[in-house]
């Protein structure tokens, strides 16, 4: 599960990928209400999004946020992975050597962690080859299909 914060920036990096050929710069405003989060919320995101290199900003008349790079190359991964560490819960995986539960006796033979260590590997491997431009594309395509025309 993922935390509204991380949610947050997902849906703003999502907005500003469809408005990216445009480049002309989002307010936060506009982000905050066309995706429903606090606004307040919503501007720490963004200043951290910025200064992890994800979003650039522009100041006064015309102002706003836009991506730093393009859609394309900016995946879920990277995103979740400034907010959430999902597996940091389970000491065994978080990346350290010869670290396990207080409780396990198994170490790396451990079924739980064998399965966990599966589940995060995949659940990696899809959100770090999925762009934002590929998930902006889907929405696109999903919308277009639910169409109807006369």
């Amino acid at each position: 599960m993922i935390s509204n914060k991380t949610k947050y920036a997902l849906k703003a990096v999502l907005m500003l990928t469809e408005k990216y050929a445009s480049k002309e710069p989002v307010l936060i405003a506009e982000i905050a209400e066309k995706e429903s989060i606090p606004k307040k919320f919503l501007e720490a995101i963004l200043l951290e999004l910025k200064n992890k290199g994800f979003l650039k900003s522009k100041k006064g008349k015309g102002g706003g946020y836009l991506l730093a790079r393009s859609p394309n190359q900016i995946s879920f991964g990277e995103v979740i992975g400034i907010f959430e560490n999902p597996f940091g819960a389970l000491p065994c995986l978080d990346g350290k050597a010869n670290h396990r539960c207080d409780e396990c006796k198994k170490g790396s033979v451990c079924g739980i962690r064998m399965v966990m260590q599966e589940v995060h590997r995949t659940t990696s491997s899809i959100l770090n080859v999925t762009s934002f431009q590929d998930v902006h594309d889907r929405m696109r395509n999903t919308n277009q299909e639910a169409m109807y025309f006369i």
